[in-house]
């Protein structure tokens, strides 16, 4: 018995090194690509990039059945987030004006378009194309609003005032503020990577891995999504892009992920992530839950089925100049 303290001395020290080796990994690739786009971001945004955005999405709202003023929180969502989102519909216009409908449209297009600069260069890094990122996270986003716009005017369905639990409080916008924000959510981001990683290998030694594997397998079969992405498909669809293509980007340059599964995990996680907080804020502002959970996630299951059948019939030089990176 005395013998066997060393080796576990051993197997833990080896299982900490590799476990640092690992949260490195993923850590230091992901905040090269998001600290020089926050930064972006923000320099884009004051020099008045965004406004401008935001006329020409403006006139597209009519569509929906929505504002003007709409046109600028979406420019917002999808350049900065959709918090900021938010903070600009409620000093833009009175939310209560609106139906329960038209705010649910408002969260489908804030909860599929948004970040796009950031998460973008995070499902870029993967190999996955920026272009192709962004265009279907836009246009998806509005052809889900408008699926549910026309379902909402037929049906005379949520045409009632909105019902709202919440409303984000301004913040102070000046710049000192902004940075210590950003710092505290790039140490909070480290923080669930750590944690994140460590539960990762535990449940991988304990065996817990496979059972997920086995339990979600029919599912993202359906996408064309292999098991060797399983975890990390999960991972982004309940936390977010960030950690889940933070993970991706780590198995795409090992090699670990073929082509396939690496663009197929990322369209599915462009079209759904961050499924529990993201879902719980826009449903607390008045947003249907039906819709915006359960409703979304049937959407990007035939979303990404569609594009990873349109990834499958297209040629080598087609998939490596519009969706992935072929080498």
């Amino acid at each position: 018995m005395q013998n066997l303290s060393p080796l576990r001395s051993q197997y833990w020290l080896q299982f900490v090194k590799q476990l640092s080796h690992d949260i490195v990994a993923v850590t230091i690739p992901l905040y090269r690509i998001m600290i020089p786009t926050i930064i972006l971001v923000k320099v884009l945004e004051e020099v008045g990039a965004v406004d401008v955005l935001g006329m020409l999405i403006a006139p597209f709202m009519a569509g929906l059945g929505l504002p003007e003023e709409i046109g600028m929180v979406w420019a917002i969502t999808l350049v900065v987030n959709f918090y900021a989102g938010l903070l600009v519909m409620f000093s833009l216009l009175d939310p209560s004006s609106l139906t329960a409908a038209q705010m649910t449209l408002i969260g489908v297009l804030m909860l599929i378009g948004h970040s796009i600069p950031l998460e973008g260069k995070i499902a870029q890094a993967t190999g996955v194309r920026l272009r192709n990122v962004a265009l279907f996270r836009i246009v998806g986003g509005y052809l889900f609003a408008w699926i549910l716009h026309q379902w909402y005017s037929y049906s005379g369905h949520l045409q009632g005032p909105v019902q709202m639990a919440w409303q984000p409080q301004p913040v102070d916008s000046g710049l000192p503020a902004w940075a210590m924000a950003q710092v505290e959510s790039l140490f909070a981001m480290f923080v669930i990577i750590v944690i994140l990683m460590t539960l990762l290998k535990l449940i991988k030694i304990v065996g817990i891995e496979k059972l997920i594997q086995w339990l979600l397998r029919p599912f993202l079969k359906v996408m064309g999504i292999g098991k060797e992405a399983t975890n990390i498909t999960l991972i982004g669809i309940t936390l977010g892009i960030g950690f889940g293509g933070g993970l991706l980007i780590r198995e795409a340059k090992t090699g670990n992920i073929n082509k396939k599964d690496i663009f197929a995990a990322v369209t599915l996680l462009g079209f759904c992530h961050s499924v529990i907080e993201d879902t719980i804020v826009i449903m607390l502002v008045g947003a249907n839950l039906t819709a915006i959970l359960w409703g979304r996630i049937a959407f990007a299951i035939v979303m990404t089925w569609l594009m990873v059948k349109y990834y499958e019939w297209a040629s080598e030089s087609t998939r490596d100049k519009y969706l992935i990176r072929q080498s």
